[in-house]
């Protein structure tokens, strides 16, 4: 008889899991053209040590060089290159100090800041990151310089990256300028066209979850172009408060396909690719032309069809609607008011409150992060420097790369970093035996840069790009041996990651996932209690802020418990099921955003107590996660107090808070 299939557990299948991206060209040219020619000039004017730490720069921007705008890439990579340089500075001041066995408490303390840091979000995570690996590289790397002279040099490498980066990029599309922000607008009709298109269907939810990190590239992109208006002090251009409008349209248009969503009903293809046309207007210029014809079978429906009007009337404006008087203003419907933005600014304020508090350096998070980081990194600085007292920094630099919480399963990036290191060996060792001459490792250098960008999909390929780069480095910088080395010093920095970051306390999922998934809680309940205490027909622009930090949240909750179900952690099953309560969550907000729909087309309204029990009922639940030892509250979490009659949305909410109460006590 034939035996069923044994699933294969999570984290043993990720090592193996392969992004699917487009490749990059623009950035496979930027990365051509720095770590090597940078490694190339030096060579050539008979300074290779401010050329290995200009390419040095340039790999570490390399690794931060994602597509986005001009903008974004500033952030991105200007921020981490700061950081660089400032731990390039004490690194190389420890070297000069001669600090011997200090450096094992030096390096605790960065590394400390730098897994802290890892709370705060991907841009400064990253940036803590490349801190602590300069600070490591200009510990160890014998390199001749002051301390500040090798921090420039590294800081030129990087922002000659960003130079590039901002010479170097896609074809503007023939809408004009704008050419990012107007890209990163039209990626979300798209996105919100094949979320339409899967309606109903198996893949309408992971539809979803690509149509809300649309939005949130979008809002980021936006939100960065306004800011560099109010720095610059000068007013917004016209081009630009249209794209603000149309963003608007697209940021109401999904609100109301959520509630298409969330009908789970198979939808016309001329309904939805009815998106498509606004994507195709923003890239080409010219006007949406036709849209399918209105209906309003369901208030969901009808809601659509109305956004979707709105949507081509700010597409047809040529010039952006005025901004509103101060004061009360003239409504834009019957029934509705102008809402001043300082309105969803103080609706956030509660969410935002909560999420600051728990992504602070000093909360239980930001400790745990920092203590696992600081733990490895010291244990593998002192074995190394018990090992040999010369090139001892490779191994606390291979644990810097690993050990990062926030960066993907531990045992996955451990066997991919073993691979890809000993591939990166065996690749360079080749190309030693094969080419000759002083310029080969610039070739290597130039080609790792090349192969960097588009080896984002796979840890262990990005690890041979990097490994070629390091190896070149190391070659100019006088250690032509060091191949072997790398081999030896990567399975003990393996080895001393994958023990250090099992232990216990420094893996309890409680905090280092749990912080996220309440932040994400909390703000599904404040959206839930707005929807359910606004007034009737007042403006959405609250609503819709709201609705975003819901979303946002949830997106980096999901995040977190995709990579916690992917650990290998013994004690997994006495863990929270993190990916069920982030789903129900992700059910709750969608629910509420149908609700929102429906009450806007005069649905029963529940009552202030039917409110009352479902938003305290979610509240309760975040912070039975918030706090393990606080019991939930059997009052407001019984499930036959939860479901509203006549209301089938807030049905559904209850149902999920019922999902999430069998989790929200557990551990």
């Amino acid at each position: 008889m034939l035996r069923a299939q044994r699933a294969v557990p999570a984290w043993l299948a990720h090592p193996f899991r392969w992004q699917r991206l487009p490749v990059p060209w623009a950035a496979v040219a930027r990365g051509a053209l720095c770590a090597g020619p940078l490694l190339g000039a030096g060579l050539a004017t008979g300074h290779p040590a401010p050329g290995v730490l200009a390419g040095l720069g340039s790999m570490l921007a390399g690794v931060n060089d994602r597509p986005g705008t001009r903008r974004t890439g500033i952030v991105h990579i200007g921020l981490p290159a700061l950081a660089s340089a400032f731990g390039m500075l004490i690194g190389a001041s420890l070297q000069a100090a001669g600090a011997g066995w200090w450096l094992v408490p030096a390096l605790f303390a960065v590394g400390f800041v730098s897994g802290a840091g890892s709370v705060a979000g991907p841009v400064r995570s990253n940036a803590g990151m490349q801190m602590l690996a300069t600070t490591i590289l200009g510990a160890g790397m014998p390199l001749p310089g002051a301390p500040w002279a090798k921090a420039l040099y590294v800081l030129a490498g990087c922002l000659w990256l960003l130079v590039l980066r901002l010479v170097l990029r896609s074809p503007r599309p023939a809408g004009g300028a704008l050419s990012g922000e107007r890209a990163a607008v039209a990626r979300v009709f798209d996105a919100l066209s094949d979320a339409l298109g899967a309606a109903g269907g198996p893949g309408a939810e992971a539809a979803r979850r690509r149509l809300t990190a649309a939005l949130d590239r979008a809002d980021e992109a936006l939100r960065l172009r306004r800011l560099t208006s109010r720095l610059l002090r000068r007013p917004a251009r016209t081009e630009e408060l249209l794209l603000t409008e149309r963003f608007a349209a697209a940021t109401a248009l999904c609100e109301a396909s959520v509630a298409l969503l969330w009908e789970a009903r198979p939808l016309p293809s001329r309904v939805a690719q009815s998106p498509r046309r606004f994507a195709d207007a923003l890239r080409t210029g010219r006007s949406p032309g036709r849209l399918s014809a209105p209906e309003t079978s369901t208030a969901a429906r009808g809601a659509f069809d109305r956004a979707l009007l709105d949507a081509a009337v700010a597409f047809a404006r040529r010039e952006p609607l005025p901004a509103p008087e101060p004061g009360p203003a003239p409504s834009r419907r019957p029934g509705w008011r102008r809402v001043p933005a300082a309105v969803a600014g103080g609706a956030l304020a509660a969410v935002g409150g909560r999420t600051r508090r728990g992504r602070s350096l000093f909360g239980p998070a930001g400790r745990d992060y920092g203590l696992r980081v600081a733990v490895c990194i010291a244990a593998s600085t002192a074995v190394a420097l018990m090992l040999r007292a010369d090139h001892w920094y490779w191994l606390p630099a291979t644990a810097t790369f690993l050990v990062k919480p926030d960066l993907g399963p531990l045992f996955s990036r451990t066997v991919n970093r073993f691979a890809g290191t000993v591939a990166g060996v065996l690749v360079f060792a080749g190309a030693g035996l094969l080419l000759t001459g002083t310029w080969w490792p610039a070739l290597v250098a130039g080609a790792g840069g090349a192969l960097l960008p588009f080896a984002t999909r796979h840890f262990a390929l990005q690890t041979v790009a990097i490994t070629l780069m390091v190896l070149s480095f190391v070659t100019v910088s006088g250690d032509p041996e060091a191949a072997v080395e790398r081999i030896v010093d990567t399975s003990i920095a393996c080895g001393i990651v994958l023990v250090v970051g099992h232990l216990p306390h420094l893996a309890d999922p409680r905090r280092r996932i749990g912080q996220r998934v309440t932040a994400a809680l909390w703000a599904a309940e404040r959206f839930l209690r707005h929807v359910l205490e606004a007034e009737p027909g007042a403006d959405p622009t609250a609503r819709l802020a709201l609705r975003r930090a819901a979303y946002r949240a949830l997106g980096e909750a999901r995040a977190a418990a995709e990579t916690a179900a992917a650990e290998l952690v013994a004690a997994r099953d006495r863990s929270p099921d993190w990916l069920t309560v982030v789903t129900a969550a992700e059910r709750i907000v969608d629910a509420a955003t149908a609700c929102a729909v429906r009450l806007d087309h005069g649905a029963h309204r529940p009552s202030t107590e039917e409110a009352e029990r479902l938003c305290r009922a979610l509240a309760t639940m975040a912070e039975a996660l918030e706090d393990p030892a606080r019991e939930p509250d059997a009052a407001v979490t019984d499930p036959d107090l939860l479901p509203v009659p006549d209301c089938a949305t807030l049905t559904d909410v209850a149902a999920e808070l019922e999902r999430i109460r069998g989790y929200a006590g557990a551990g």
